[in-house]
């Protein structure tokens, strides 16, 4: 039976109608980029016309207050303070400037596990050719998630970061952060956590989670617009983390042969950045705290175990989706197929899904004998029917 947590009808009646991609089109590439709802999309075009009519410096002037939102209302979505929050451009860069930030050593060594994502095992494997660290490779458990008994045994005097990625880009997997925020609690250890699907998707708090550093991106779960992301980096840390590059935004110039860095997270922002997009990124997260994370998470999760189930029934299709909790991204293979075929007959369809490589997860997919695999990731706003309809042009 329905509980209070879940979204009603009119809940999704309104998601809908508030998605114009919803009209003519089946979106299930959520984890490639959301479909932005009509609040964001106008926030965004309102403060790019005001651009257009008063000038660049002038907008921003004249719309503070909704720049300023985006602060209050990520901490709001991660259970922090503001004052831990930096707008970036990117999830990816977000991360950057918190890994690249910490002053590592060589011998130094950071835990990772095989869900970490392409670009920042590339950032571990350049750390290692530059300051000459180790990576300690965890793999997964029996559920095919990271292994935690295996994580803490990894862990030496020299051990300095763990780096995790929540929910990967290639599966359904949710790993599980919490408990990895323990241990790295327990033996006083940098954590950096991943969170380019998850923020939007699952409910985040980084107390309860106990990360000190965490990247966002705003164009996936959260359905705002391209090229925005967030850093959050706990109080407790900041200052152990010196920003990789600085410029006017990050820093005060006190005099010609001095400078005192941001007493915040802003340190780690660029003084040039997309407003518009900060803005809509802003009204982005509102938009999903005014239904609430949880529920829409909840909805999120039985979406994607309906597609799951639905496509384990369908002879010929295999689903490769690891770990002990899912999420809404489900990743199949059609007997024969190549998956880019099977993305173009279902586009045929007017149905978007995405195709994960096995140039993006070179220590995942190979592991499990996969080159490839269809990836269909859904958000609160799809409905079962609409998941049906993938399930009938795979049946055909």
């Amino acid at each position: 039976m329905p509980s209070d947590l879940d979204l009603n009808a009119d809940d999704i009646t309104l998601l809908r109608g508030d998605t114009p991609g919803c009209a003519n089109r089946i979106h299930f590439n959520n984890a490639g980029t959301g479909l932005a709802p009509l609040p964001v999309l106008n926030a965004v075009k309102q403060h790019l016309d005001l651009e257009a009519e008063i000038g660049g410096y002038e907008a921003h002037s004249a719309n503070i207050g909704a720049h300023e939102a985006f602060y209050a209302n990520t901490a709001a979505l991660l259970n922090a303070d503001k004052s831990e929050i930096a707008f970036i451009e990117n999830a990816t860069r977000a991360w950057d400037m918190a890994f690249y930030g910490i002053d590592f050593r060589p011998g130094d060594r950071v835990i990772t596990g095989r869900a970490e994502y392409v670009s920042n095992f590339v950032a571990l494997l350049q750390m290692k050719k530059r300051a000459g660290i180790e990576i300690d490779l965890i793999e997964d458990d029996e559920h095919g998630q990271i292994d935690l008994k295996a994580l803490e045994a990894a862990i030496t005097q020299k051990t300095r970061l763990i780096a995790l990625t929540h929910i990967p880009t290639f599966g359904g997997l949710i790993n599980p952060a919490e408990d990895v925020g323990e241990i790295a609690a327990r033996h006083k250890l940098l954590y950096l956590l991943d969170a380019c699907q998850s923020a939007g998707q699952v409910p985040l708090d980084v107390k309860a989670i106990g990360c000190h550093m965490l990247s966002g991106t705003g164009r996936k779960y959260l359905r705002g617009p391209r090229g925005t992301g967030f850093l959050y980096v706990s109080d407790a840390v900041l200052d152990q983390l010196e920003p990789p590059f600085v410029d006017l935004e990050a820093t005060s110039w006190t005099g010609p042969e001095s400078y005192v860095l941001k007493p915040d997270a802003r340190r780690f922002e660029n003084w040039e950045r997309y407003f518009a997009g900060q803005i809509g990124l802003g009204v982005a997260v509102g938009y999903a705290l005014g239904f609430g994370v949880d529920r829409l998470s909840r909805r999120i999760i039985d979406l994607g175990a309906t597609l799951r189930n639905g496509l384990s029934e369908l002879p010929g299709v295999q689903v490769h989706d690891k770990g002990l909790d899912k999420g809404g991204i489900v990743t199949f293979l059609v007997e024969g197929e190549d998956p880019v075929l099977t993305k173009a007959k279902l586009a045929e369809a007017n149905i978007n899904v995405s195709v994960s490589n096995a140039t993006s997860s070179q220590i995942d997919l190979p592991a499990r004998n996969l080159s490839a695999l269809v990836r269909a990731s859904v958000h609160a706003f799809n409905t079962n029917e609409e998941i049906e309809t993938l399930l009938d042009v795979l049946r055909t």
